[in-house]
């Protein structure tokens, strides 16, 4: 079995046992959530406990969620753990551990171990089904493989193999029953095209054949109809599940899928659902909610193909919902669907990728389903824009011929304006929703800012004007600045409406070099822009001589005499910054001309001071000059811009 609903004598008695009575959850929508479970070989649903439990083969454990896939704890130690098996009171869980010839059982409530049962070395038991008091269990490995069972029922429970009645399995039966069919036991041999399916009967406790016939073989899943009078089997190699009668084996009735089925479940009530390989991405879970005759409702829950084998998605015990599981190892995701009796209904919009403001465009799209949705089904239509940032009813439009709408809108606001349509579900449909969105053409506003290139002396204090042009609401500008130099963030210095002339103004202290933007947002008919002017600030600096016998006023400019055996000591002081070197230039005067007599960088002190003395032979009788600069790039840093210092002249005398 792979999912087990109480019946109603049962499930009272459970209940009122616990001596707890609590409310009905309310509907919640449909859940989708990553699981640690890497591949499920099969999957039982808990209704007593409102849990499920996934045997996870590869990791050795069964994995137990609560009924939105949240995992409540892992079963550890379980070697090769196959299926799972729960008794009709939801009290005991039972698990075929392949992997140490055994079956496992757990109590539910508490879920420990409470038993385990051998079934001999090197059975490898994989497949379980409860019945008539006893464990049955398919066990060993290709044509080695039987039909065991555990007897509940005795005071110690044995374990007898070789119960197959004489059919020789090609593979470890897979193997169903229901408790409103006592004394039946299904298995289907499923792994080769001549395989049967075959129906014992057990009610004497030995099994007997009943009835069996080959069907294909190749079974993927089989689910019984909840008076387990019939089977559903996903297989073989076509694309529809069959349904078969116990008794006789013969065909009851199809459902048709557009691809290889590889799970089947059924309700309580009867409802098919199953999942196929989806190799073309068309649809992965069907419903069949109107039985085999309707349409089923077509769901595609992942992009990738289903999982190819186990038992991978169950009805929750009361039939309101579907868990699936899609993917496999680290993708794995769990799935439980809210109303999976309704028809998905899917939408779909195109809007233009670009319109202009103000003039008319067309949107158009579709709405499909399973089953049809009539001509003339409303939908609501709403435009969200600049704005209407909220959104705007644009009313109720309908549906028209061949699933198809479309309307016409004529967009006040420029940017982006999404057109969302929404369906909002009826008895038999679930609701659908749906956006595009059009970039809608706005004017380019016009925007300066002054001072642009301009270089400043160290400190000055210059007034920076934006002009904003003309738009429609929105006239505020922010002006930044990002002075130069990783250590200065760039800084909103000052955001406000534009006055009546369209300016706004800041004065800033340059004292480095700067990079000052104006900034427009935008608004609903106007783009955003913004435009920048970088202007330079120059460094302070001055060189101070000392060691002078006297000086004198010569030649147009203040001389420094000094004496040749005296070294002239100069002075820089310039704007401090990390790493800054000053240049140091000299020439000489001869015949007329300056003429280029040496050039040394020099490195500054961390307040700014540079002292260079002048060493060597001194010739007399010549003018000489020398002045500090700081080169931007090359002395060492690049955060203002290249200033000279005045020259200072001297000369030697004897």
């Amino acid at each position: 079995m792979r999912m087990r609903t109480l019946p109603a004598a049962t499930a009272l008695a459970v209940l009122f046992s616990s001596a707890v009575l609590v409310a009905a959850p309310a509907a919640s929508a449909d859940t989708t959530r990553p699981i640690a479970v890497s591949d499920a070989d099969d999957t039982v649903v808990d209704g007593v406990h409102q849990r499920l439990y996934f045997s996870d083969r590869y990791q050795n454990r069964i994995v137990v969620t609560d009924n939105t896939g949240k995992v409540v704890t892992s079963l550890t130690g379980l070697p090769q753990v196959r299926d799972l098996e729960l008794s009709p009171d939801s009290g005991t869980l039972y698990a075929a551990v392949q992997g140490a010839d055994k079956i496992v059982a757990f109590d539910t409530a508490t879920l420990t171990q409470t038993a385990e049962y051998p079934t001999g070395e090197k059975t490898i038991p994989s497949r379980l089904a409860y019945a008539d008091g006893k464990l049955w269990f398919g066990y060993g490995d290709q044509w080695e493989s039987g039909l065991g069972e555990v007897d509940l029922t005795a005071e110690t429970p044995t374990v007898t193999l070789d119960l197959a009645a004489g059919h020789d399995f090609s593979s470890p039966p897979e193997l169903y029953a229901e408790p409103d069919n006592p004394g039946t036991l299904l298995a289907l041999d499923a792994h080769i095209s001549s395989a049967p399916i075959v129906v014992y009967d057990i009610s004497s406790g030995t099994p007997v054949i009943r009835v069996s016939a080959e069907k294909g073989g190749f079974y993927r899943d089989a689910a019984l109809t909840p008076d387990g009078q019939n089977v559903v089997v996903a297989g073989p190699g076509n694309r529809a599940l069959t349904e078969y009668r116990l008794s006789d084996l013969e065909q009851v009735r199809t459902y048709p899928v557009r691809d290889e089925p590889e799970t089947v479940s059924v309700a309580p009530d009867g409802t098919v659902a199953a999942t196929v390989l989806d190799t073309d991405n068309l649809g992965d879970t069907y419903v069949f909610s109107g039985g085999s005759d309707k349409p089923a409702s077509v769901r595609n829950l992942s992009s990738s193909w289903m999982p190819w084998f186990g038992h991978s998605m169950n009805w929750s015990a009361d039939g309101g919902k579907l868990f699936v599981l899609t993917g496999s190892n680290d993708s794995t995701e769990f799935h439980a669907v809210d109303e999976p009796r309704k028809y998905a209904a899917t939408l779909t919009v195109d809007a233009p990728a670009t319109a202009t403001r103000a003039k008319s465009l067309a949107v158009s799209g579709k709405l499909t389903s399973g089953l049809a949705l009539p001509a003339g089904t409303p939908l609501t239509v709403t435009r969200t824009d600049m704005e209407s940032p909220n959104g705007k009813s644009l009313g109720t439009k309908t549906l028209g011929a061949g699933d198809k709408f479309s309307f016409k809108d004529t967009p006040p606001a420029g940017g982006k304006v999404k057109y969302t349509v929404k369906y909002a579900g009826d008895a038999t449909h679930t609701p659908a929703s749906a956006s595009d969105t059009v970039e809608v053409s706005r004017a380019t506003p016009t925007l300066t800012l002054n001072n642009n290139r301009k270089v400043y002396a160290y400190g000055t204090d210059v007034k920076f004007t934006a002009h904003l042009g003309s738009t429609y609401k929105n006239r505020t500008v922010e002006i930044w600045a990002d002075p130069f130099g990783s250590d200065k963030p760039n800084k909103l210095v000052k955001s406000g409406k534009v006055n009546s002339s369209g300016n706004l103004t800041v004065t800033l202290d340059l004292k480095r070099d700067a990079k000052v933007t104006a900034k427009f947002a935008g608004d609903s008919r106007y783009t955003s822009k913004s435009v920048s002017s970088t202007v330079g600030a120059k460094v302070k600096v001055s060189t101070a001589i000392s060691g002078q016998y006297k000086t004198k006023s010569v030649y147009g400019h203040t001389y420094y005499y000094f004496h040749k055996s005296k070294d002239p000591l100069f002075t820089t002081t310039m704007t401090a910054y990390p790493h800054r070197q000053q240049r140091l230039e000299m020439e000489l005067y001869y015949q007329g001309t300056w003429y280029d007599a040496g050039t040394q960088y020099f490195k500054l002190s961390s307040t700014g001071v540079s002292k260079v003395q002048l060493g060597g032979t001194h010739e007399t009788g010549y003018r000489m000059r020398v002045r500090s600069s700081y080169y931007n790039g090359t002395s060492g840093d690049n955060v203002n811009s290249t200033t000279h210092g005045d020259w200072k002249y001297f000369i030697f005398t004897g």
